[in-house]
């Protein structure tokens, strides 16, 4: 409900919360998205105005997805170790020593008008390690190959 998302809405200059992520000018097209984002570990890093006020089931759904994707994490990055022929803690010491997780949830509702808004801007993260929850079939993420944008299938 409305009344729950206004507890948790971005502050100015801050992406995490419930709300648009780079909304620069009047005039730009918005992403078609409600869209969640927070930081969940390492715990010292959360926002306090967000975090605490996420209800208590979805925290600690949260909690518990957060620990399993943390686990992947470092999987991941004893594979890709591996796979470039260094050491585990090598690759482990170039993060920090807490991996920062953050998560971002979005929901695309029916647009009425698809051709004044996007999916979401194109962008690239920015981070070392992109892990995504695929919920169904349809197809979101793209990689960008020399300047195309190509659809991953899922």
């Amino acid at each position: 409900a409305m009344e729950e998302k206004k507890k948790l809405w971005q502050h100015p200059a801050d992406i995490e919360g419930f709300g648009q992520a780079f909304v620069v000018s009047e005039e730009q097209k918005l992403d078609w998205a409600d869209m969640f984002h927070i930081t969940v570990q390492p715990p010292r890093l959360r926002k306090p105005h967000v975090f605490p006020k996420i209800p208590l089931p979805l925290r600690n759904t949260v909690e518990t997805y957060s620990a399993q994707v943390k686990s992947i994490a470092k999987i991941l990055l004893a594979k890709m170790a591996t796979a470039l022929k260094i050491k585990t803690e090598e690759m482990e010491n170039l993060f920090d020593d807490e991996l920062v997780q953050r998560l971002r949830m979005n929901y695309y509702p029916p647009c009425p008008q698809p051709d004044k808004v996007i999916g979401l801007t194109p962008h690239s993260d920015y981070t070392g390690l992109t892990i995504l929850l695929q919920v169904n079939e349809v197809e979101g993420l793209q990689i960008n190959k020399n300047g195309k944008w190509l659809p991953v299938k899922p």
